[in-house]
């Protein structure tokens, strides 16, 4: 049996997927939501990212950027157990260690478009569901093309 788009958060309820503890040890990766950063008038975009109690997972678990540049991140932790987010920032991890009921920042520099996952490695965080990722739309810099001839684009 297939399920389309909009069944997917019944269906992954009624398996017991979408929390820990129920059939799986963690959440189903992927099950996460999807939120958007904002663009101040400084040009850094601006988010904040959450772990709600006894869910171990971020909220958003998918956050889009419009394009690449420097985005500050808040994480929020606000479960009873100490997790941490390890996030990707142009070839210089930045992390944060998130005791219970405690708020970080972070700023990112993420240049290029493409899909950065972040995860908390603490524990078996990252194998039970706490992981997220950062998506940035927009085409690559010209400064990062290569020398070749123009590629058919899907």
């Amino acid at each position: 049996m297939t399920t389309t788009a909009g069944d997917r958060t019944a269906e992954l309820a009624a398996a017991g997927l979408d929390g820990q503890n129920r059939t799986a040890l963690g959440r189903l990766l992927g099950s996460g939501s999807i939120g958007y950063a904002e663009e101040g008038s400084d040009g850094v975009m601006r988010a904040t990212i959450r772990i709600p109690e006894d869910e171990l997972r971020y909220d958003p678990g998918i956050l889009i950027l419009p394009h690449g540049g420097e985005i500050v991140l808040t994480l929020i932790n606000d479960d009873k157990n100490t997790h941490c987010a390890v996030l990707p920032s142009n070839g210089d991890p930045k992390f944060i260690w998130l005791v219970n009921h405690a708020k970080g920042t972070a700023r990112l520099t993420l240049d290029g478009p493409g899909t950065y996952y972040y995860s908390s490695t603490s524990g078996n965080d990252e194998g039970r569901g706490l992981i997220g990722a950062l998506v940035i739309g927009g085409e690559v810099p010209d400064s990062a093309k290569l020398d070749r001839p123009a590629q058919p684009r899907p």
